[in-house]
């Protein structure tokens, strides 16, 4: 059976939209992603779909090469990004390797809300199963122990709190 990228879609098409509202005015905004602005985090978004696409194709992948500036519509570079990504998921045989779509959407979520919080809208809105099935595969994997630079300690998430706000307070953001 070949892999559910549903999710990984919704997840896609979400920061298609969100990206829709970066110019070059907030792209200069801080994210809580240290030292990162909202132009900063595109770049990386964008750049990190393309890396897992050629990771699904069974391409080799330097995750530590220079993150390329992404040039004129931010959406755009992004559904191209993101269309490239299910192209591999759908050309992608059944007993491939590749890191699972929930990997990724666990990534995509975490960004998904660095990126909100960098443009001051509010991710209750945001279809919770992409933040869910991020949090699902992370919480499997993710310890004190392995979190590395990416990920700071896991911090409370307030009472009430949606979906990615739980999700990035597991990955250490202050939220």
């Amino acid at each position: 059976m070949a892999a559910d990228t549903s999710t990984l879609a919704t997840a896609l098409d979400q920061l298609v939209d969100l990206m829709g509202g970066v110019d070059d005015e907030n792209a200069v905004r801080p994210t809580p992603c240290a030292g990162w602005t909202v132009g900063d985090l595109v770049d990386h978004v964008v750049a990190g779909v393309g890396n897992f696409a050629r990771g699904v194709r069974g391409q080799e992948v330097d995750w530590s090469a220079p993150t390329p500036r992404v040039e004129g519509d931010r959406a755009q570079a992004m559904r191209a990004a993101s269309d490239d990504l299910l192209a591999a998921w759908a050309d992608a045989p059944e007993d491939s390797d590749a890191p699972p779509p929930e990997w990724q959407c666990a990534e995509l979520a975490v960004h998904t809300w660095d990126l909100a919080r960098g443009l001051g809208r509010d991710t209750a809105g945001l279809e919770p199963a992409v933040a869910e099935k991020g949090a699902a595969f992370m919480e499997q994997g993710l310890t004190d122990d392995n979190r590395g630079e990416a990920f700071g300690p896991a911090r409370p998430a307030p009472e009430g709190a949606d979906a990615y706000t739980r999700l990035a307070a597991f990955a250490g953001r202050e939220v």
